[in-house]
């Protein structure tokens, strides 16, 4: 098994001043992989010398994810200081009380007595079981509103408070609902963890984050092609199969994917691949410790922009509500269409 030394990964400053690993491990088995597959690939990752990990209580697999951790730093491969890990509250745990609850639930179940960061998965409370279908929606799903938000964010302050999180963000957030959001927190999020891939670079959300101190981590950096079914639909990209980043990958001799993380990693933002083969989630490390792209290949990239979303999250639909679109604000408003108070 091909090691890098974590010294030779690139590191990305937060505001506080603190630094993050600029390329982490996704662990969403996107309902097809095991809990065991998915932990038992987190265990040789660390040995190959990842040290951010991307998690969720939603993900069904902290439990077994936090054996691995305490195998580690038992083990000796790592002290916990030199691992920096990352879980997000569910859907289901907005409620007063419940992200201290939830919170619990994830550092028990992880074996730690501390988060390096805490995200809302989702910026409202529409929660789905796991390997929920396109039609399996949560009937009293709802749209965003601040006040409702922002009970959720002030729990989220408390852990930092109380030292259980070290930094707290968000995932899936528009900038309409950022710009309700960042005037009344007290404490900023640090993270805005969304999709970015080639094929949607989300340019006016990167510099938006960039502008305000937050720094966007980038899921399905790839296009998740093995994504749930529920986020296909006829016409999408296939990243790995855009002309620009193959004939990229030929000019480097690798994969279009390492290009992608290539890409990720000098344009700013943080990539979380997931994989459970060692090969890929090795290569992936690798990439960002050697052979960078031109300053013409980037900008090629840049202009092979084709805004496509390709996880649309239409299972968090509302009552009323068109299509995936009105979860994204599309219009530069906070989008309620079919709701009515």
């Amino acid at each position: 098994m091909k090691t890098i030394n974590a010294d030779q990964i690139p590191q990305i400053k937060l505001a506080n001043g603190d630094f993050i690993p600029a390329i982490g491990m996704g662990t969403f088995g996107n309902d097809k992989y095991t809990p065991e597959e998915v932990s038992t690939a987190v265990y040789n990752a660390i040995k190959t010398g990842y040290r951010f990990f991307d998690g969720a209580a939603a993900y069904g697999n902290e439990q077994d994810i936090g054996n691995v951790y305490s195998r580690v730093i038992n083990e000796g491969i790592v002290k916990r200081k030199d691992l920096y890990i990352l879980s997000k509250v569910w859907n289901d745990m907005h409620g007063k009380g419940d992200v201290l609850v939830a919170v619990s639930k994830t550092l028990k179940d992880l074996q730690l007595d501390y988060l390096d960061a805490y995200l809302v998965h989702w910026p409202f409370p529409n929660g789905h079981a796991q390997g929920a279908g396109v039609n399996d929606r949560n009937p009293n799903a709802r749209p965003f509103f601040i006040e409702e938000f922002m009970e959720t964010w002030k729990q989220m302050e408390r852990l930092a408070d109380m030292g259980l999180v070290r930094h707290i963000g968000v995932s899936n957030m528009t900038i309409p609902k950022l710009d309700e959001m960042l005037p009344l927190c007290r404490i900023m999020p640090a993270f805005n963890e969304i999709e970015i891939h080639p094929a949607f670079q989300q340019w006016e959300m990167f510099e938006y984050c960039r502008s305000k101190g937050i720094v966007p981590i980038a899921y399905s950096p790839l296009g998740s092609a093995e994504r749930p079914k529920r986020d296909t639909e006829a016409g999408d990209t296939a990243v790995m199969e855009m002309p620009e980043l193959v004939k990229i990958g030929k000019n480097h001799g690798i994969h279009p994917a390492l290009v992608c993380i290539k890409w990720a990693v000098q344009r700013g933002h943080i990539p979380v691949p997931f994989s459970v083969k060692q090969t890929e989630y090795c290569s992936n490390l690798a990439a960002v410790t050697e052979d960078p792209l031109t300053d013409e290949e980037m900008e090629i990239i840049r202009q092979a922009d084709r805004n496509d979303r390709l996880i649309k999250g239409k299972v968090f639909l509302w009552p009323g509500a068109e299509s995936w679109k009105n979860i994204w604000d599309l219009n530069n408003e906070i989008d309620r269409t079919g709701w009515t108070l």
